[in-house]
């Protein structure tokens, strides 16, 4: 759906982004990962043709973007914008006209909303009256009421509690279930692990990986194993040899455990097993995939000494 092509911008002669190039498939939740200051805000804002780069292009379903597919976006910015003295009603009303949509059609999608979202009584609130997470549930809502096909969310989870962050999350994962497409900017590595499809990670306005975020935690493992079991601690200890080491453990109780060991030369996951089974009750055993935090410090790491070189 999005071809982002040899995109860079500079602002007085700091480089926010260089050369950064990305594909979004259509359908999908697409991650843009990386710490504050990377670049991410500002490939959005040109992407939402907000600023222009200095170099490269977007194409847009096949075609070089332009205003006219900003229609087809909804876009959520970091900096939260709504009129405080407009009421929950008025300010939908008013980003729905902005959309195209008749004052008839925003009542009717913004009832299913509030319905949805079981907050029917905030219709007559003033924003001013709503507390930081309120507002930016009514800012999430307003940005979908045209149904876009491409949603854009800029750090969509900041200020909001656990239950708020779920529900946002199942809201998205839903949206993908019926063909749309989400870019997802953010600096929580988590959320990306949990409903992302793909992910970009940007570092230094650079582009240092794309892929799926399987394939990017598959190319970083490290041979690392969990073993969850009943037992005595030190029966578990005797029953490895040289070819197992102990990274660490959580107990769980009296005698039950969660130790994760790291495999030396060939031996392989049913090796660790072999040797266990007869000495303690495993209850459970799985391979430990580095978290998207790992990957991103460690293609950061190599980034840092490959430039130190």
């Amino acid at each position: 759906m999005l071809e982002i092509n040899n995109i860079s911008k500079s602002f007085y002669r700091n480089i926010a982004l260089d050369d950064v190039s990305l594909r979004v498939n259509k359908g999908e939740i697409y991650g843009l990962l990386g710490p504050n200051g990377a670049g991410k805000t500002t490939l959005i804002r040109i992407i939402n043709r907000i600023i222009e780069p200095d170099k490269g292009h977007i194409r847009f379903n096949g075609d070089l973007m332009t205003e006219k597919h900003l229609g087809v976006i909804g876009y959520l910015p970091e900096e939260r914008g709504l009129y405080k003295s407009m009421t929950v009603q008025d300010h939908a009303i008013f980003l729905g006209r902005l959309r195209g949509l008749s004052k008839k059609d925003v009542q009717m999608k913004l009832n299913y909303w509030l319905e949805k979202f079981q907050i029917t009584d905030w219709r007559k609130k003033r924003i001013e009256e709503l507390s930081k997470g309120m507002a930016q549930k009514i800012q999430f809502i307003c940005t979908v009421l045209h149904e876009p096909d491409l949603l854009i969310l800029d750090e969509p989870f900041s200020g909001f509690d656990p239950i708020n962050v779920e529900l946002i999350k199942q809201e998205l994962i839903e949206m993908r279930a019926k063909g749309k497409t989400i870019i997802l900017s953010t600096h929580n590595m988590r959320s990306v692990e949990e409903i992302c499809d793909r992910a970009a990670l940007i570092h230094a306005s650079k582009k240092v990986a794309e892929g799926r975020i399987s394939e990017l935690q598959e190319e970083r493992k490290t041979g690392l194993y969990a073993v969850k079991f009943r037992g005595n601690m030190i029966a578990f200890v005797n029953a490895l040899w040289a070819g197992f080491e102990i990274e660490d453990k959580d107990i769980l109780g009296d005698d039950r455990f969660v130790v994760r060991v790291k495999m030396r030369g060939d031996n392989q996951f049913e090796d660790l097993l072999r040797v266990l089974i007869g000495q303690v009750k495993i209850e459970a055993a799985w391979e430990v995939l580095p978290t998207m935090q790992d990957v991103f410090i460690d293609l950061v790491k190599v980034k840092e000494e490959v430039k130190n070189d």
